[in-house]
């Protein structure tokens, strides 16, 4: 996992060095494709492992209710800072 943010963060730095270097540009059109050609190696992954296949069902549900989970407190985080700003900023104006 460490290894995973470890090269992300460099990716970053990199990027961020290299961020007016014109090849760069080329990156950012081809992202789209890439995570398009890994989400399709990954269904490939997971549609060849007969233990979780087999299994997608109760996988599923879990994942179903972590997501519903993480999508309501994501939106309701974001309402509650949004109304702290708005009345920080209303406050300001007074």
């Amino acid at each position: 996992m460490f290894r995973i943010l470890i090269v992300l963060f460099i990716g970053v730095i990199l990027g961020y060095v290299f961020r007016n270097v014109r090849h760069i540009k080329v990156v950012e059109k081809t992202e789209h494709y890439t995570v398009l050609v890994l989400l399709f190696v990954f269904g490939i992954s997971i549609g060849s492992n007969h233990d979780l296949v087999s299994s997608i069902g109760y996988f599923g549900w879990q994942a179903v209710v972590i997501a519903v989970l993480g999508m309501i407190g994501s939106f309701g985080a974001g309402y509650l800072f949004n109304r702290f700003i708005n009345k920080k900023e209303t406050a300001n104006e007074k």
